[in-house]
């Protein structure tokens, strides 16, 4: 089989592009509320094929679900770096043949980008791009650092210029200003001054340099297509373009791809400390379909749902998910239980967006039009509804009062996760805490003011046994649970130690009562 030409390719891709985005924005406009917790980030690379660009942006599109503010992708041609950056879905920025063709070269790394740090404007999109003392260099980013006030004043102080509000341009600055010769050295200097969370895919002259933080909160895996490496965010931006899983990348390593196919591997932390990944892509962020430390996230999230009919069963007459978050789960009470899986609530695809609508009842009988009711289903039933989490517990509020409306007998919420209780600042855009329902209520205030007859969460131990970890070791999580927990494993310098002490201590108590 003769390979086909550059231009072939990436004609193919714009109108792969295009057909895959009309798909996600149909999806997108019916999402059914504003999701409570938003998504991070998304980052992808490959080196060593002249389809480059092309391939990242089909890979950046698998991994739109992490980000839809806005994208961008850098790439090199072995003389000159190109940048392409925009607000808005990849599909609608990268799928015309002429904007892809604009990014020559073997190489290319992509951005797909939520908006936690730095305010979305252009200025802020990734890949952020520098030219250096005798190279340049292209950062995407997934994570926040828990030190970027600090870092950021002090290189002001020294005469940096800042031309975005994104602590991800730290890395550039950093960088920049290490006395090692070597780029990959010149980046482990940084890296050995940032707290906080990362994922990194950075391209240089050298290669394609992939960084993980060196408690792996942040994801970063290694695949292959046809011996060009590959570094992105979850596995199911493989699948798409058809290349092989290699590994993951290890926490603290820093990982070099040639043109070549070679890779080196530099440990550039001691593995002093477990692995912790943070908890939430299992529970929300990683596609269904995403393979995270060799097993299926669907799957995971069943035996969520499992672990929650043996903790929280309730006499009822079905199982039903909120789509789509709390379908995996939904299945996995269902079958644990032995209740009916069943559809109460049903999604229109064909609802536009109600967010530019000038009055606020306009807005809510658009959204309350997206999930309609599954009368028929539920009229005069008992009803176990499902979800992944509550964060603000509004949606859940004017879901189970239309669930009433439709006639449902008794509505009975469980949530496959424990209350959250603190704040994100590693990448997801948590509310402040104030914002937090369970930071605020007790689990019966919180059952009185979303309006269920009963509700229950999963317990902590129970969400670590149903992921195969057994109970909780405290003294060594396997994961990044501080959401549930206010264990946050690395210093937040930024928050100050006095807040910080303040906050657990507040919320340990109220967790005492709850």
């Amino acid at each position: 089989m003769t390979r086909p030409s550059e231009t072939d390719f990436t004609r193919s891709a714009a109108r792969r592009l295009r057909r895959l985005g009309r798909r996600y924005r149909r999806r997108l406009e019916s999402a059914p509320f504003p999701r409570e917790l938003n998504e991070e980030c998304g980052v992808f690379g490959v080196i060593g094929t002249p389809d480059a660009a092309a391939l990242t942006a089909l890979g950046l599109h698998a991994l739109q679900h992490r980000g839809q503010e806005a994208a961008g992708i850098a790439s090199f041609d072995g003389a000159a770096f190109r940048t392409e950056r925009h607000l808005g879905l990849v599909s609608e920025n990268f799928s015309d043949a002429a904007v892809l063709a604009r990014l020559a070269g073997n190489a290319a790394i992509g951005h797909t980008r939520y908006s936690t740090q730095g305010e979305t404007v252009l200025k802020n999109v990734q890949p952020l791009y520098a030219d250096l003392d005798r190279d340049g260099i292209a950062v995407a980013h997934n994570g926040n650092l828990t030190n970027a006030r600090k870092l950021r004043t002090e290189l002001k102080q020294r005469g940096c210029i800042f031309q975005s509000t994104s602590d991800s341009e730290l890395f550039l600055h950093l960088t920049a200003r290490s006395h090692h010769l070597l780029m990959v050295d010149k980046l482990i200097d940084a890296l050995k001054q940032v707290e906080g969370a990362y994922a990194l895919t950075i391209l240089t002259k050298e290669g394609m340099i992939g960084a993980r933080d060196p408690v792996g909160i942040r994801p970063l895996i290694l695949g292959d297509l046809n011996g060009a490496p590959i570094l992105a965010s979850e596995t199911c931006a493989l699948d798409l373009i058809g290349a092989k899983f290699v590994r993951d990348i290890r926490p603290g390593e820093v990982i070099i791809c040639r043109p070549t196919g070679e890779v080196e591997s530099r440990q550039a932390f001691p593995q002093a400390t477990p692995a912790r990944p943070c908890i939430f892509e299992l529970i929300y962020f990683a596609r269904p379909n995403s393979i995270v430390d060799g097993k299926s996230v669907y799957q995971l999230r069943k035996s969520l749902g499992a672990r929650l009919a043996v903790e929280a069963r309730v006499d009822a007459d079905m199982a039903a998910p909120i789509p789509d978050s709390g379908v995996p789960a939904a299945i996995g009470y269902a079958q644990a239980s032995g209740l009916p899986y069943e559809m109460a609530l049903i999604r229109s695809h064909f609802v536009g967006r109600t967010f530019i609508e000038p009055e606020q009842r306009i807005r809510e009988a658009g959204v309350a039009r997206k999930h309609s009711p599954n009368r028929g289903a539920i009229e005069g039933k008992r009803i176990v509804l499902i979800d992944d989490s509550i964060v603000r517990g509004t949606t859940s509020r004017k879901i189970v009062q239309m669930l009433r409306n439709a006639g449902a007998r008794e509505v009975h919420m469980r949530v496959a996760c424990p209350p959250i209780l603190y704040p994100d600042f590693y990448g997801i855009d948590t509310p402040s805490r104030a914002e937090l329902i369970a930071a605020q209520m007790s689990v019966d205030e919180i059952r009185a003011e979303i309006g269920v007859d009963s509700l229950a969460f999963l317990s902590l131990d129970g969400l670590y046994e149903a992921f195969g970890k057994g109970r909780r070791d405290k003294a060594a999580p396997a994961f990044t649970d501080h959401c549930f927990t206010g264990d946050y494993p690395t210093r937040l310098t930024d928050l100050g130690e006095t807040q910080r002490s303040a906050m657990i201590e507040q919320l340990s108590l109220l967790a005492e009562t709850s």
